[in-house]
C-alpha cells in the first residue's frame, strides 16, 4: 500500500464531498469552482511529479478509510 502525503488525501477527501453535495445540490457554480480546483490540486500535486497516478493508486488514494496517509505534507 502506497503512503500518500496528509495534503493530497486531504484534498481527495475534499474532493470527493464537494462532488457529493454538487450530486445532491445540481447547478451550484460554487461547488463546481471548487471541485475544478480541487481536481487540479490533487491531480498536479507534486507527489505525482516523477510519474503519473497509475489506477490503482488513484483507487488507493480515493479509500475513504484514509489508508495509506503519511504523516509527512510533503512526501
Amino acid at each position: 500500500m502506497r503512503s500518500f502525503p496528509v495534503d493530497l488525501a486531504r484534498a481527495q477527501q475534499e474532493w470527493s464531498a464537494t462532488y457529493r453535495q454538487l450530486a445532491v445540490r445540481p447547478g451550484r457554480t460554487e461547488l463546481r469552482r471548487r471541485l475544478y480546483r480541487l481536481s487540479a490540486e490533487v491531480f498536479f500535486h507534486p507527489y505525482w511529479g516523477q510519474r503519473r497516478p497509475s489506477p490503482a493508486a488513484w483507487r488507493e488514494l480515493r479509500d475513504p478509510g484514509g489508508l495509506g496517509q503519511s504523516d509527512r505534507a510533503g512526501s
